[in-house]
C-alpha cells in the first residue's frame, strides 16, 4: 500500500491545538495519530471525529475535559490529520476504517470509556461499541447515524456525495466554514487545510462519502445490522446532543431514542445554534455534557 505522511511542519502553529503528538503503529504499516491529554488512569473520554475534519475539531472540547480531571483522546482516522494517508481511494473501505480503529483501540487497552462520537465518528465509533460493548461505559451521539442502507438518504446527503466526488479540487476548509453557523478565521480554515499540501493526499477525504452504506449489500452494511443489535439491547446512558442546523443528520437523534434502550430517561439536548459540525459552533456546551454524563458514571 502506498501513503505519504503530512510533514509536521504543516501544522505549525496551529491556533489553540498545543496537544503533544502520540502515534500507534499499525500491523498493515500505517501510522495512526491521536491527542492523549490528562491523567493516563482516568477514565477515558474517547472523541471522534467525521469528514473531513481531524482531531483539530475538538481542541476547544480536549481541554476542559482534561482539567476536570478525565483521559482526553481524540484520534485522527487513517487519511486525516496527522495519521497516514493511503494513496488511493481503493485503499479506503468501511471495513478497512473500522478495522484499522479497532486496532488501535485494542492496542490501548482502554475500559470505561465515555463515547463522543460526530458524523463518521458515529459510524466508526459506534461499532467499536458493538465490538466491544464492555468496554464502553456510555455514549454521546451528536449528528451522527449508523446506516444499514435499507432507507433512501436525505437529499442533502446525496448532493453531498455527489458534490465529494465530482469537484475537481476537494476543498476540505471551505467545506468546514460551509457546514458550520459561526464564521470561522483564516487560520482556522487553513489548519484543516494543513494535513493536505495537495490533491495526492486527499484520497481518504474524497472517497469517504462514497463509502456510506445507501444500499443493503453496500460494504459494511451486513455490519451495521449486526451491530444495531448491539446497540437495541445497550441499556448504558447513551444521550443524543444533536444539532438543530444540520440538514444532513436531521431526524437521527430520534431514531436512537426509539431503538437503544440506554436513551430512556437521559437529558438529550437539542443543541441550539449548531450546523454540521457542532464541535466548532458550541464547543463549551458539548464539553459541558460530557462533563455531565461523565460524572454520573
Amino acid at each position: 500500500m502506498e501513503k505519504r505522511r503530512t510533514p509536521d511542519q504543516r501544522f505549525d502553529a496551529l491556533p489553540d491545538y498545543p496537544f503533544a503528538p502520540h502515534y500507534t503503529d499499525l500491523s498493515d504499516g500505517l501510522r495512526l495519530h491521536y491527542v492523549d491529554e490528562g491523567p493516563r488512569e482516568a477514565r477515558p473520554v474517547l472523541m471522534m471525529h467525521g469528514e473531513p475534519s481531524w482531531s483539530f475539531l475538538y481542541r476547544h472540547m480536549i481541554p476542559p475535559v482534561a482539567d476536570a480531571g478525565f483521559r482526553a483522546i481524540a484520534p485522527d482516522l487513517i487519511g486525516f490529520g496527522k495519521s497516514d494517508k493511503p494513496m488511493k481511494t481503493s485503499d479506503y473501505s468501511y471495513t478497512a476504517h473500522v478495522e484499522w480503529m479497532l486496532e488501535w483501540f485494542d492496542n490501548l487497552d482502554l475500559s470505561g470509556v465515555v463515547l463522543f462520537c460526530q458524523d463518521w465518528g458515529g459510524l466508526i465509533g459506534l461499532r467499536l461499541v458493538a465490538a466491544r460493548p464492555d468496554r464502553f461505559a456510555a455514549v454521546i451521539a451528536g449528528n451522527t447515524m449508523l446506516p444499514t442502507g435499507e432507507h433512501t438518504p436525505l437529499d442533502a446527503f446525496l448532493a453531498w456525495q455527489q458534490f465529494s466526488q465530482t469537484v475537481p479540487e476537494f476543498p476540505t476548509g471551505k467545506i468546514l466554514q460551509g457546514a458550520t453557523v459561526r464564521n470561522l478565521s483564516d487560520a482556522e480554515i487553513a489548519a484543516y487545510d494543513a494535513p493536505y499540501p495537495d490533491e495526492s493526499y486527499k484520497a481518504g477525504a474524497r472517497i469517504f462519502p462514497a463509502l456510506v452504506p445507501t444500499s443493503p449489500d453496500h460494504d459494511g452494511a451486513a455490519d451495521n445490522r449486526e451491530a444495531w443489535k448491539v446497540l437495541n439491547a445497550w441499556d448504558k446512558p447513551f444521550v443524543t446532543s444533536f444539532s438543530d442546523q444540520d440538514p444532513v443528520t436531521k431526524g437521527g437523534d430520534a431514531v436512537f431514542q426509539k431503538r437503544v434502550p440506554g436513551t430512556k430517561g437521559q437529558p438529550h439536548r437539542t443543541i441550539v445554534g449548531g450546523g454540521h459540525f457542532l464541535q466548532e459552533d458550541k464547543p463549551d456546551e458539548l464539553a459541558s455534557i460530557i462533563l455531565d454524563v461523565a460524572g454520573t458514571l
